[in-house]
C-alpha cells in the first residue's frame, strides 16, 4: 500500500465546539466542512492535517460509533514553552506540566473538549541511555 496522505479523525459529540478549539489554540483552519465532518489543515504547515468527525455518523460503522479514546496526539514545536505559556493564557488545561524527559522530549500535555489528549513538543538530545536504543541512522544529531 502507498499511502498519499495520512492524518487522524477525532470522533466527537460536538463537532462545532472541538473544531474551534483546533482554530483557536493550534492555528488550523477548515479546508472542508459539514455538519458532520470538519477537514482542519494546518495554517503553518499545509501536510498537517487534523479531521473532527460527529461520532455517530451513520458512516461509522455501529461497532465504531462514539467518542475517540485512548488517544494521544503529538505536535512537535519550536518552542515549547512559548506555547506552553500561551497555552496556560488561553486556560487550557495542562494535565502534565512543561518538564524534560530523558527519552529527549520537553514537553506538557493537554486535552481537547472530547477528553483527547495533546502532547506539545520539542526534541531535546536523550540521555545516553535512551540515545543507545536508536537504530544508528535515527539517532537524533
Amino acid at each position: 500500500m502507498k499511502c498519499t496522505q495520512f492524518y487522524p479523525v477525532l470522533m466527537t459529540g460536538d463537532v462545532a465546539g472541538t473544531v474551534r478549539f483546533y482554530v483557536d489554540n493550534f492555528r488550523f483552519l477548515p479546508v472542508f466542512e459539514s455538519d458532520w465532518y470538519v477537514h482542519l489543515q494546518s495554517s503553518e504547515d499545509e501536510s498537517v492535517n487534523l479531521a473532527v468527525m460527529a461520532g455517530d455518523h451513520e458512516t461509522i460503522p455501529a461497532a465504531g460509533r462514539g467518542r475517540t479514546a485512548g488517544l494521544l496526539l503529538n505536535f512537535e514545536v519550536e518552542d515549547v514553552d512559548a506555547e506552553h505559556d500561551r497555552a496556560q493564557a488561553a486556560g487550557l488545561p495542562i494535565l502534565q506540566e512543561l518538564r524534560d524527559e530523558a527519552f529527549g522530549q520537553r514537553h506538557f500535555i493537554t486535552q481537547d473538549p472530547s477528553g483527547v489528549l495533546i502532547d506539545i513538543i520539542t526534541p531535546i538530545p536523550p540521555s545516553a541511555e535512551f540515545l543507545a536504543q536508536y537504530q544508528e541512522e535515527a539517532a537524533p544529531a
